[in-house]
């Protein structure tokens, strides 16, 4: 028998850690840091554009690579979308900021030196508050300039492309009030949302515009706070998750063994779902920050604000509780729905054009969101479908009206979606449109009851739902066009007939 000890089902139900060889309680402490690039055309402080992609050191100019006698120049549109921002997310935006250095020496910082926010970064406060109603809060948000790429896959050489140096940023810093890898991932869905719906940032992980770090530690119920880790550039939602699940476990081990934990820096190896030590964690004071004296403090006044406040749409939490509310939708397709400001448009207006608000939920979140990733059709994402919401309400209407199927409507969406032809063209072209012949659905389904006479007796004797044996060969003969519901009528009258 096993010498491990039962878990008690009350201390297993509740938050937390349960160490699988003591079987005690251990609660995680965890403070989640965003780096979120920003959507606009140039960089933070020259007039670069940056483009993903490009040829290696192909987009810079003597500010972004730090030529002697530069000046940086703030870009007002990076200002406007991170206050967007801190709005959206209830923080609170001072009249004064400013900029600072922060030192540290790396290849792929050119200057020597970063330029970001220390002591007065542009907002403070606000938070996303969790389906479960706790609020994670937001200590900070500030602006700052990216570093380079440094490229170390060059056996024993290291390449640098700047072309990133210079790319606005906003970081975002919460209190440590995560205290599971579940909520750290709702968190961070909502803040991907609220940054999307704004306009500030696309939040492609796979193209650097959104990393997270992750400071973790763990300590007994009532215990004072322990020494924290952090997790560094973590660079989906799901290696977030698994790296608090790792650390959880292995600092707990090393709590019980005896051991201590040192305030570190790791990174996660996805492969190995491990995380593994980087180098001693640096405080403030390593970074010798001081005024960026380039660069004068600035004013974000009330008019600025109000005018940012004014472009900010409707936000995803709110969306969910007025399609719940107007359209009797349920939660997981208010959220599916809402998960992208893109699919929540366009659903608004094909569900206003077609009247019917839970077909158009139906067939985006069955047959749209199908045509993403589809090799036939090669969409990386829903904005690419070519597909209007008038598209989506007139299939809709053909198929509420029983003009064509359920499943011509599939076929029809698709070949619109391929073609750019209109559904009026392709119904007829792909002859879709239903038999409401009453003689040739009635020859069918004579045809049909040849030889049924057991399928007859149980409909007569009270059981309908007999009769869906009989609608396949009808449907059959009638190359799936015959009209479903006028088939059912006329089987039904030609049985009540027989004696």
């Amino acid at each position: 028998m096993s010498s491990r000890p039962t878990v008690p089902e009350a201390a297993a139900a509740q938050p937390g850690y349960v160490s699988p060889t003591t079987g005690a309680r251990w609660v995680a402490v965890i403070g989640l840091e965003c780096h979120v690039q920003l959507a606009t055309r140039t960089k933070l402080f020259c007039g670069c554009e940056y483009r993903f992609g490009a040829s290696p050191n192909s987009i810079t100019c003597p500010v972004c690579t730090a030529q002697p006698g530069v000046l940086p120049v703030l870009n007002r549109e990076a200002l406007a979308l991170a206050v967007r921002v801190a709005l959206a997310l209830g923080a609170n935006v001072p009249p004064r900021s400013k900029f600072d250095r922060k030192h540290y020496f790396y290849c792929d910082l050119p200057k020597g030196y970063q330029i970001s926010q220390y002591d007065q970064p542009f907002c403070n406060g606000g938070g996303i508050v969790l389906a479960s109603g706790r609020k994670i809060r937001l200590t900070r948000i500030h602006l700052e300039e990216d570093a380079g790429k440094a490229i170390h896959d060059r056996g024993d050489m290291t390449l640098v492309d700047l072309n990133r140096a210079g790319v606005p940023l906003i970081e975002s810093v919460t209190e440590a009030d995560v205290e599971s890898a579940e909520e750290a991932h709702e968190y961070l869905t909502a803040l991907k949302e609220i940054l999307q719906y704004t306009g500030a940032s696309e939040c492609d992980m796979e193209k650097g515009e959104l990393r997270c770090d992750v400071n973790i530690s763990v300590r007994k119920p009532g215990e004072p706070w322990r020494t924290k880790v952090e997790v560094k550039n973590l660079n989906s939602f799901r290696h977030v998750s698994a790296a608090i699940e790792h650390e959880m476990a292995r600092q707990v081990e090393v709590y019980e063994s005896g051991g201590s934990i040192r305030q570190e820096t790791r990174l996660f190896d996805p492969d190995r779902g491990v995380t593994r030590a980087m180098r001693s964690k640096e405080s403030a004071h390593d970074y010798r920050y001081f005024a960026e004296p380039d660069l004068p403090a600035f004013r974000i006044d009330a008019v600025f604000q109000d005018h940012q406040r004014g472009v900010i749409p409707e936000l995803p939490a709110a969306r969910r509780e007025r399609y719940a509310r107007e359209f009797g939708l349920g939660a997981k397709d208010c959220a599916a729905l809402t998960s992208q400001r893109v699919v929540a448009d366009f659903f608004e207006a094909a569900a206003r054009l077609s009247e019917r608000p839970k077909d158009a939920a139906n067939w985006i979140l069955n047959e749209m969101n199908r045509m993403v990733g589809d090799p036939e059709l090669g969409y990386a994402h829903f904005g690419e479908i070519p597909l209007k919401p008038h598209d989506l309400a007139q299939v809709i209407g053909y198929v509420s009206q029983g003009t064509i199927q359920t499943a011509g409507g599939r076929t029809l969406l698709r070949a619109m979606a391929r073609t750019g032809r209109s559904a009026k063209m392709l119904v007829q072209e792909l002859a879709l449109e239903q038999v409401q012949d009453t003689a040739a659905i009635e020859a069918w389904c004579r045809d049909a009851l040849v030889g049924k006479d057991k399928i007859v007796a149980d409909v007569k004797a009270g059981k309908p739902n007999a009769l869906n044996a009989l609608l396949g060969p009808v449907m059959k003969a009638s190359g799936g066009k015959a009209n479903a519901e006028i088939v059912r009528t006329t089987l039904q009258r030609l049985i009540d007939a027989l004696p």
